[in-house]
């Protein structure tokens, strides 16, 4: 269960405070773990196909506090590969194993090394340099932490009225299922400690698996924190996401996994 940490300076002197994704009157209570310690190592996951354009405005935002990139290659037809390597020559660089987004991030989680796990898009749409704003919250004491969009100090440069409305009717639905409230869904900027990736049971191959990691994040009793992003247009070439099919697909998922439904069913990572 999530709430606010009593006492915490924001990272961002126009954010607000990380909205707490369920209702909860208790404070939040540290675990025996999350005793601070030395710096948390942190990997950065960047799943990309065809995205040698966007690669180097991407890789120069990064921030020194990454200790590792993993760049998640869908076979690309471009020079992504030769270019993620010039950017960046400790790249480390894996293919996915399966086809759609969500194979390629369960494909980087499971090859990251990082006690913190970053999650961004390659297409430029995401600003690398945010990344320390949602590490604070895991420092302070969240497990899963998810940008937002609509949370004042965030914002939307690319967000087009049916994905708007798409969004917000899938917002409904997991703060009306999960009771949950949450601001935002359909944005895959997120962070959580490695230590809950078993936790999350991710199974999903597409672009539902943002949805999927929010709704057994809710399930599972995880500590959640939305924090302030602004989303970018992407800078070159064409989005592959599509609203409607991709839409359902989420709707799909938020309501198989519903508290109350059938326990989620783990699946390997290359299995479909």
């Amino acid at each position: 269960m999530s709430t606010t940490l009593p006492g915490h300076a924001d990272a961002h002197a126009d954010a607000q405070p990380p909205t707490p994704a369920r209702r909860a009157d208790d404070r939040l209570t540290r675990r025996a773990t999350d005793r601070r310690s030395a710096r948390r190592t942190v990997s950065l996951v960047v799943p990309a196909r065809d995205e040698a354009l966007n690669i180097p405005w991407v890789f120069e935002q990064i921030p020194r506090c990454v200790d590792e990139v993993l760049l998640v290659d869908g076979a690309s037809r471009d020079a992504t590969l030769k270019m993620a390597s010039t950017c960046l020559p400790t790249v480390r660089t894996v293919r996915q194993s399966g086809p759609g987004k969500g194979n390629a991030l369960r494909t980087g989680f499971a090859a990251a090394t990082g006690e913190y796990i970053v999650m961004i898009d390659a297409d430029g749409s995401m600003s690398p340099g945010e990344i320390p704003h949602f590490l604070h919250f895991l420092d302070h004491g969240f497990d899963f932490v998810k940008g937002s969009r609509f949370l004042s100090g965030g914002g939307s440069l690319d967000l087009t009225a049916i994905r708007s409305f798409g969004n917000r009717a899938l917002l409904a639905v997991v703060n009306h299922l999960y009771g949950a409230r949450l601001t935002d869904l359909c944005y895959g900027y997120c962070a959580f400690r490695r230590s809950f990736l078993d936790t999350l049971e991710l199974s999903a191959t597409g672009f539902e698996i943002e949805a999927e990691m929010v709704a057994h994040a809710l399930r599972k009793g995880l500590r959640i924190a939305e924090v302030p992003s602004l989303e970018l247009p992407r800078r070159s070439g064409r989005s592959h996401l599509h609203a409607v099919s991709d839409g359902r697909r989420v709707l799909r998922t938020l309501i198989a996994e519903r508290p109350g439904a059938r326990p989620a069913q783990t699946k390997a990572v290359g299995e479909r």
